[in-house]
């Protein structure tokens, strides 16, 4: 099987062989898509320390042959001939294509609140897409919104932002509010307008982040260059439009950010600046998309749709939704699965897990949800430093701990929650009533 992804998730979890297409040329890295990553890492290292090396001698002998007269009557022939070879081999050499220059305005800090729902319903043309669902959003949250394509994902949002009023309940605005809006669809977007004009309708400066720029140095930060600031909209591709419409969000100062499916069509690098950037934002931020890895690196917290307008709010991303999601799934067949008819020895077992805790394991059990959490967190910033290539710029006895304590959590977050979910089980089935 072959595929191209952009999708991180996908990748780790399907590949066993990375092919790449960099600079014109194909390489093949065998195993997981993180190996591919850090053995890609290695090799730009030491690309960038070889060219370091090679531009540090062309440049000696660049000041050797311009030397003066006397010099250049008793110059080395062969010499000549390699600083020649030299300067080939220099103009032959193609470059990695620039990163993307990230950077946001975040403007005047709104209100304590940003939002608040109380009991909102709606639907349309008889279908429930949100019923009686109630939230209270902050100043700081980044809350990611899970769910199928026709959900209403992008419905919440809007209500969320006072552009649609629900069918019953309230929603509350806070104060101060600066939004910059990403719209999945590109309607934002004229066609027939300049990429100049979209960033800056009749201007040729524009203020970012606190300093002045010239709009066509400010779309070379997103990788257009100077030839096409005059391009049509409708000449761009899909990322491309991307591309150009986070140039326009970020090109105004906002305290809040909604970003409905930005990573459509960007590539891996891009993705990471993007997440690079939104991790640092002070702000408030809605982000809608089904890039799983995205949304576990940011979100703080997650808004699931649950289907027949059902919406329940949770703590962390993606993969907490999914944990959460099994536990619920395992108490489910635990309460209404089949009694398996046992022999004589069931009612000993029953008894035994109707038994109650000893003071020694309601203690275990009280703490094993900070001790979990403290472990998810460690393992969280043990990732994060592992997806920096600067780690491994230096020795690789540093990296080597790191995923060797990678594992060592993993283990224990393993066992852990096994163990709460075990006392969980006993402490509950001993408060029930007896039967």
């Amino acid at each position: 099987m072959l595929f191209v992804t952009h999708d991180r998730s996908f990748l780790d979890n399907v590949t066993t062989r990375v092919i790449e297409l960099d600079r014109g040329k194909l390489a093949s890295f065998p195993g997981s898509f993180a190996a591919y990553r850090r053995r890609k890492d290695e090799m730009l290292d030491a690309e960038a320390q070889q060219s370091a090396k090679f531009d540090k001698l062309l440049a000696q002998e660049e000041v050797w042959i311009r030397k003066g007269i006397e010099a250049r009557r008793t110059r080395n022939e062969g010499r000549v001939l390699r600083l020649e070879a030299l300067r080939r081999e220099r103009a032959a050499r193609r470059d990695r294509i620039g990163h993307v220059n990230f950077d946001v305005g975040e403007g005047e800090r709104s209100g304590r609140l940003v939002a608040e729902m109380q009991h909102v319903c709606k639907s349309f043309d008889g279908r429930c897409v949100i019923e009686d669902f109630s939230c209270v959003i902050q100043r700081g949250d980044k809350v990611g919104l899970i769910g199928p394509n026709g959900c209403g994902k992008t419905t919440l949002l809007k209500l969320l932002l006072g552009e649609l009023k629900p069918d019953a309940g309230t929603v509350r605005l806070g104060s101060k509010l600066a939004i910059a809006y990403f719209d999945q669809f590109r309607a934002q977007l004229d066609d027939d307008a300049t990429l100049m004009e979209v960033i800056s309708p009749g201007a040729d400066f524009i203020d970012v982040a606190g300093s002045r720029k010239h709009v066509i140095s400010y779309l070379g930060d997103f990788l257009f260059p100077p030839e096409r600031a005059r391009a049509r909209v409708s000449s761009l591709s899909g990322g491309e439009r991307n591309r150009l419409l986070l140039a326009r969000l970020f090109a105004q100062p906002a305290n809040v950010l909604v970003l409905d499916e930005p990573t459509n069509d960007l590539d891996i690098e891009t993705l990471e600046l993007l997440e690079t950037l939104l991790q640092d934002y002070s702000g408030t931020l809605f982000l809608v998309s089904h890039d799983r890895t995205f949304l576990d690196n940011l979100v703080t917290q997650t808004i699931a749709f649950e289907g027949g307008g059902k919406l329940l709010e949770y703590a962390g991303g993606y993969e907490d939704w999914r944990r959460a999601q099994r536990f619920r799934a395992e108490a489910v067949r635990g309460v209404s699965g089949p009694r398996e008819r046992k022999p004589a020895a069931q009612p000993v077992a029953r008894a035994a897990a109707r038994a109650k805790l000893s003071y020694k394991e309601a203690r275990e059990l009280a703490v094993l949800p900070d001790r979990i959490a403290a472990l998810e967190h460690e393992q969280a910033q043990i990732s994060q430093r592992l997806a920096d290539p600067a780690l491994y710029r230096g020795g690789h006895e540093q990296v080597k701990a790191l995923q060797a304590r990678l594992a060592e959590i993993e283990a224990e977050l393993a066992h852990g929650i096994a163990r709460w979910e075990e006392l969980e089980t006993r402490h509950n089935a001993a408060q029930a009533p007896v039967k």
